[in-house]
């Protein structure tokens, strides 16, 4: 991983004020630093407005360059970037400044951020600071600066005062790639929205049971066969398998020169690329490939999104040295493509029905005393450690590896709640926690009825309440947090920008900002004015906060009734059991549950706030909502 993901967190010392939320609302920025001190007047920018990097730091002119591209599109000026060591505050100039010209935070990721009347100047003791700064920049600009075109805007800057830095050093996002692939075009994209709100970790799921996507030049099967599916459009979990002969057409991967381009990419807005290569389970596409690395020998097929779980091997048998074999030669090719410190392995989900009934695995058991499956896991996963290791690289994977015993330097990433990477912590071993109720950005984000099919529920506030060091942990084990856009029911680059913005600002804020300046309302506000950002840069995002939520409950006689509630506070709900579309002249919503009529087959309901509707009408059938309250 990058120097700068591995720095333990520090505080500021004479430089550090209290949290101050009020001030940090009328920039409305996400995260929100830890101190924003609000000044009068306004820096202009301007066609002559100069950009100043420090002598003889690449990256730091690095950061230049990239702050003159960005405002180069929407503006259509190109700004001169220079190197000097002129004074810091300099008349109609951006002047970016390493530690030792001024006073400036001493945390490595942080900044200081000054804008007077006459320029604007960032301070830091890194690049990576100085990235910061840029992006906490680009939200003070008007909200066109995001556009890809020209603009006509008012391009000025207020004047003010911030000091910050992170709270976590590990601040990922995770997009799955094998259940749909995406385009280089699409990940650069994705990485470029995460760095905009100081991200620094993408998580690259590139294997699993659906699809091999990064090329390995010594097994060209990988991607020639596991790359590859047959095209199905029904809801995951209940296509139709492979039918004989079928040809495999849907898919794609990426060519090593592909994955360097992301790196470098990545690397430019100090994002750390950290690779998932599964194992030993959700490995059918790799096994399609190279089917005696499995216990049954196959033949198997890449699957599509059809229901095979425990019907079909996916796991790599352990007590195969062939497997060993296969790792080593994925690894020998993956580590040298990522500058990451680590690698993930996975090592969820894998079911050890057929190891059971494998004579080499058993053999493998009796020669090494292993006592049950889950320590035939832990032999597979401590081998791939040590084989990481030599080629200098750290083992990272999902709690599972806590099972039957962990690898001697292993971190684990805890999704099954919050209890493994507790169980971890408390082994000393480095955490980052990624529970499903919290960070799980494949799942609903309002009322299902009004969402596209998926697994489960997290709203934005759900995601905001997330704390990621529990109580009674040392934190200095806890490196940070992480959401994972598992894609499944994700088929598209707009709908993984809709299942992502705004939850993301929520894990962004999470990760960044202090806890104690966390405020529902205060965050809600500012990501209204995030949303025509993203409205000027063309990404999709989901409005879902503005919805009704419908709960079936029972009312105080026990007969069915409809409970009705919103995100936001402030908002009134209006609602018709008649099939008509309600506003501001039906029932108003008390605040109680409403029995439902005997009659009604439907209920419809909306949300108003400032004197208009501000969300979509939710139809629901009665029986739905029935249906809802039998299965609490």
């Amino acid at each position: 991983m990058a120097a700068h993901m591995k720095t333990t967190i520090v505080c500021l010392t004479a430089l550090v004020l209290a949290p101050a939320a009020a001030p940090a609302a009328t920039a409305s920025l996400i995260p929100q630093p830890v101190s924003v001190e609000m000044r009068p007047g306004a820096f202009r920018l301007q066609a002559g407005t100069a950009i100043v990097a420090p002598p003889g730091v690449a990256e730091a002119r690095q950061v230049a360059g990239y702050l003159a591209s960005v405002l180069a599109a929407p503006t259509g000026w190109q700004l001169k970037v220079s190197e000097s060591t002129y004074p810091l505050l300099r008349r109609n100039a951006i002047v970016l400044g390493l530690s030792g010209q001024s006073p400036a935070p001493v945390q490595p990721e942080g900044y200081e951020l000054v804008v007077t009347q006459r320029g604007v100047r960032i301070q830091s003791p890194t690049p990576a600071g100085l990235f910061y700064g840029v992006q906490t920049l680009l939200q003070l600009l008007p909200p066109e600066i995001e556009s890809q075109t020209r603009r006509e805007a008012a391009w000025t800057v207020p004047c003010v005062h911030i000091v910050d830095y992170p709270r976590f050093a590990w601040r990922g996002m995770m997009l799955d790639v094998s259940r749909h692939f995406f385009t280089k075009e699409f990940v650069k994209q994705y990485i470029d929205r995460m760095a905009r709100y100081k991200m620094n970790v993408f998580h690259w799921h590139l294997t699993d049971d659906n699809g091999w996507r990064i090329e390995i030049k010594g097994l060209p099967q990988l991607t020639q066969v596991g790359a590859w599916r047959v095209p199905r459009l029904a809801k995951w979990g209940t296509r139709e398998a492979p039918r004989e002969g079928e040809a495999a057409t849907d898919g794609g991967f990426y060519t090593q020169d592909d994955i360097r381009e992301v790196v470098a990419y990545a690397r430019q807005r100090f994002v750390t690329v950290v690779p998932e290569i599964e194992m030993p389970g959700h490995s059918l596409a790799a096994l399609a490939a190279y089917p005696e690395l499995s216990c049954t020998g196959g033949p198997f097929q890449v699957n599509p999104g059809s229901n095979f779980y425990e019907k079909v091997d996916n796991a790599f048998c352990p007590g195969n040295e062939k497997t060993f074999e296969f790792i080593d030669k994925v690894f020998s090719e993956v580590a040298p493509l990522f500058p990451s410190e680590y690698v993930h392995i996975g090592g969820d989900e894998c079911f050890k029905g057929f190891w059971k009934a494998c004579a080499k695995c058993q053999r493998r058991m009796a020669d090494e005393h292993l006592s049950n499956v889950e320590e035939l896991q832990s032999y597979l996963v401590r081998r791939a450690e040590k084989i990481l290791e030599s080629k200098g690289k750290k083992l990272i994977g999902w709690d599972e590896i806590l099972e039957g015993g962990l690898a001697p330097n292993a971190a684990v990433m805890s999704w099954r709640g919050m209890e493994g990477g507790i169980a971890a912590a408390k082994m000393n071993h480095q955490v980052v926690m990624t529970p499903t109720n919290f960070v799980y950005l494949d799942y609903y984000q309002g009322d299902p009825s009004l969402e596209p099919s998926t697994f489960g529920r997290l709203l934005l506030s759900t995601c905001y309440r997330f704390e990621p060091t529990p109580e009674g942990v040392d934190p200095k084990f806890i490196l940070g947090g992480q959401g994972n856009l598992w894609t499944e029911s994700v088929p598209t680059p707009r709908h993984a920008e809709y299942m992502t913005w705004p939850r993301g600002f929520a894990l962004a804020e999470v990760f960044w900002s202090p806890k104690a300046s966390r405020n529902w309302d205060d965050f809600a506000s500012r990501v209204e004015m995030q949303f025509q950002r993203l409205d000027a840069a063309q990404v999709n995002y989901a409005r879902t906060m503005y919805d009704v939520t419908l709960t079936g409950v029972r009312d105080v006689a026990g007969k069915p009734a409809v409970r009705m509630s919103t995100e936001l506070t402030g908002c009134d709900i209006y609602y018709t059991f008649d099939g008509t579309n309600p506003d501001s002249f039906t029932a108003k919503y008390s605040g109680e549950p409403v029995a439902i009529p005997g009659d009604a087959s439907v209920v419809k309901a909306i949300a108003w706030r400032g004197g208009r509707a501000s969300g979509r009408v939710v139809t629901l059938a009665a029986r739905d909502l029935t249906a809802r309250l039998e299965r609490q």
